[in-house]
């Protein structure tokens, strides 16, 4: 089975998913433990952090504000935990790893081009459509 194409609605989707995930890492009222495996934390930032700029990229969003909303989201997150809920702290760190979790996403997927049209660089890339394809058809 092949990803589906930019814009899709599957891909709307995934970025959906991605985006609720996101925000329950971010924002359950107490941090899961780690378990005693060194940074793993900040694995799991740079993971969801990766998701949704990949799955953001993905559904056509543009790059142009996509990365500057999650860069702003790192910080604004990391504050409200160390401000507004109880348990959790913030940790810069933490919204290091958000950042460079965004940009490997973004790079990510900017780099395959149009899912299912060719590999690396191939196709004209999310933020330009195909002639003639309609960027919200799925």
């Amino acid at each position: 089975m092949s990803p589906p194409p930019s814009g899709s609605r599957r891909a709307r989707w995934a970025f959906a998913v991605a985006v609720v995930v996101n925000l329950v890492v971010l924002y359950a009222p107490r941090a899961p433990s780690d378990g005693g495996v060194p940074d793993l934390d900040k694995l799991v930032h740079v993971l969801v952090f990766g998701a949704v700029a990949w799955t953001g990229v993905r559904a056509g969003l543009p790059v142009r504000w996509l990365l500057p909303v999650l860069v702003a989201h790192a910080v604004a997150s990391e504050l409200v935990q160390h401000y507004l809920l109880p348990g959790r702290s913030g940790d810069p760190a933490d919204a290091v790893a958000d950042v460079l979790g965004a940009a490997a996403g973004v790079a990510l997927g900017r780099r395959g081009g149009s899912w299912g049209h060719g590999g690396v660089g191939g196709g004209d890339g999310p933020d330009r459509p195909s002639a003639g394809r309609d960027p919200d058809a799925g």
